[in-house]
């Protein structure tokens, strides 16, 4: 049976696990609401995480590398943006293709540079991010109940994870309270009647796809100077396609999408505290429980939680009418 302390553990990790999943959830929100679809987020999370790292090293800065990490991925955005929405390419195969470039770019980088095999060296101090206490956290941590979760569940994460929460509300503003946010949401839907009211379809959706690549930066710079201390092959671990079934899941609403980046990460949290999780009658083994995000991944893609409708326009190509 968990105690208290237990969960309020299991939260905290659960908040820090999902904070790249819940970047990269909004990452592909912001693509596909304009109708580009955008399967290579792992790819640029991937670049991202290597970027930043390698620059955070270099330069003892961990805001350098966070702004290396943005760059690193909004470079791979602009090629997806320019074979899906310039040259008309299939968005699927062009995501399909980033994640395949990041894959084997950062190793043949990480070992051409440093000689690791891949990686990075460990990064200390400055070059990563630091824990915030927040206001009164120290005061109020034994007032009973709200106390411990105000101290140890809130307070205490890198600037990133409260960026990313402020990503939420931000991102529901922007799209569903801006003319910017119901121009980008028409481009999704009818891309003919936002080009006949005399706005570019192109430029929208490149703008679409740049917010994306920035999004995606920060959720690669997280892992690698916040969450973790240094680039290790693959150390995205599929957070990319977990975050686009998560987007599924949310069915491209930011405020949903919290909750269900919050789920995939308290699974892992869980798998993370329990490696065999003892419930009496039967032991789950650990092999279960490290596959219990990708399990539910799976579950959603497949169609199981219900009938997710993505955008009408989404992954077509405009095509101007003369």
């Amino acid at each position: 049976m968990m105690d208290f302390a237990t969960i309020l553990q299991i939260l905290d990790s659960a908040v820090r696990l999902m904070t790249p999943l819940l970047l990269a959830c909004l990452a592909g929100l912001y693509s596909e609401r304009a109708g580009v679809f955008d399967i290579g987020l792992e790819g640029k999370m991937l670049m991202a995480a290597f970027t930043a790292a390698a620059v955070a090293y270099a330069t003892g800065s961990a805001w350098l590398g966070l702004l290396a990490g943005v760059a690193g991925s909004l470079s791979l955005s602009l090629i997806h943006g320019a074979a899906s929405i310039t040259f008309r390419g299939n968005q699927l195969i062009s995501g399909v293709a980033i994640n395949f470039l990041a894959s084997g770019l950062t190793v043949l980088l990480g070992q051409k540079i440093f000689g690791l095999g891949g990686r990075t060296p460990p990064l200390e101090g400055p070059a990563r991010f630091g824990e915030i206490t927040l206001p009164f956290a120290n005061a109020l941590r034994d007032v009973p109940f709200i106390g411990p979760i105000y101290a140890n569940v809130i307070s205490g994460h890198t600037v990133l994870v409260y960026i990313a929460f402020l990503c939420v509300p931000l991102t529901w503003w922007v799209l569903f309270r801006t003319r910017f946010g119901l121009r980008l949401r028409a481009v999704g839907e009818n891309p003919a009647s936002v080009d006949t009211a005399g706005v570019s379809v192109t430029r929208l959706r490149f703008i679409a796809v740049a917010i994306c690549g920035i999004l995606c930066g920060l959720a690669g710079a997280y892992l690698a100077t916040g969450l973790s201390a240094g680039f290790v092959k693959e150390m995205t671990a599929g957070r990319g396609f977990i975050a686009l079934a998560a987007l599924i899941f949310a069915k491209w609403r930011p405020w949903t999408a919290l909750g269900a980046t919050f789920l995939f990460g308290l699974l892992e949290a869980i798998a993370n505290r329990y490696p065999n999780l003892d419930l009496g009658i039967i032991t789950i083994p650990s092999i279960f429980m490290t596959a219990l995000p990708y399990i539910l991944t799976v579950i959603i893609l497949a169609g199981f939680v219900g009938r997710a409708i993505p955008p009408r326009a989404g992954g077509e190509p405009y095509v101007k009418e003369r």
